[in-house]
């Protein structure tokens, strides 16, 4: 995978097809080589750490995440988006996408910055989930969905790949529509260990499917416990993965080496 950085960088694991680095996120991506990679997906901090209470198997628990989930101010968060969004699009193909997941907590800034740093909105994914944790406080409706954005860059001469034909074959014969519908992260995705807002493989699956193509290079720059990494490597793409977090990046790699 050397020939992705332009700048020398540590790996902490490397295959011919994977790999993953722990360390800043920005400091990973300024030493990727420009236009080198066809898809992104980005699951960014979420900034819903206030200190409040959610469910989760049927006990009542926190919703901090961690430290990394945490900001100061909508200027803090605002600003940290733009930044991490801008250093994507460097290493984005012209003809590469982007799909970033978030809650009502962040996506209106990463909205905005999309269009701020020079993307396309292409499409509003709704991930509506069958099986969401009850409100506790019953003060609002229970918190079901997630949004997926999908942008390109806003570019005359980029073009997006899409595998229309294939994501409506996988629908039975209809286009597949912007709402999508599942389970959250079944217990089998979690047998060697969990992330707290680990993805469950079908969300991925759709993403990558629909656009990317086998061979491809998929960028994690938020990578947790490498759901992207364990797709991509079913589906016989390369990945890419950084995090931070070194308990989270062990995951990965034990994640990775059960295929």
């Amino acid at each position: 995978m050397e020939k992705m950085f332009s700048r020398a960088i540590d790996y902490y694991y490397e295959t011919e097809n994977e790999a993953l680095i722990l360390g800043d996120t920005f400091t990973a991506l300024k030493k990727m080589k420009k236009e080198s990679v066809d898809l992104i997906f980005a699951d960014p901090p979420y900034f819903l750490s206030n200190d409040g209470i959610t469910c989760h198997a049927g006990k009542m628990v926190s919703v901090n995440k961690g430290d990394w989930d945490k900001v100061a101010s909508v200027n803090e968060k605002h600003k940290f988006n733009r930044l991490w969004i801008r250093e994507c699009k460097k290493v984005l193909k012209p003809n590469g996408s982007i799909w970033i997941s978030g809650t009502l907590h962040n996506i209106y800034s990463i909205g905005m910055a999309l269009e701020q740093e020079g993307y396309k909105i292409i499409n509003n994914i709704t991930w509506q989930k069958t099986n969401p944790p009850p409100n506790l406080a019953c003060r609002c409706f229970t918190h079901s969905t997630e949004t997926v954005l999908w942008a390109q860059k806003d570019d005359k001469k980029a073009h997006h790949l899409f595998n229309y034909q294939y994501m409506k074959d996988k629908n039975g014969g209809k286009q597949m529509k912007d709402v999508w519908t599942g389970p959250l992260t079944p217990k089998s995705e979690k047998t060697e260990g969990k992330h707290p807002t680990q993805k469950p493989e079908y969300l991925l699956e759709n993403i990558i499917e629909a656009a990317s193509n086998v061979g491809d290079v998929i960028l994690d720059p938020f990578c947790g416990s490498s759901t992207t990494g364990v797709v991509s490597k079913k589906l016989h793409r390369k990945y890419i993965g950084i995090d931070n977090n070194k308990e989270f990046v062990e995951l990965s790699i034990k994640r990775l080496n059960l295929l």
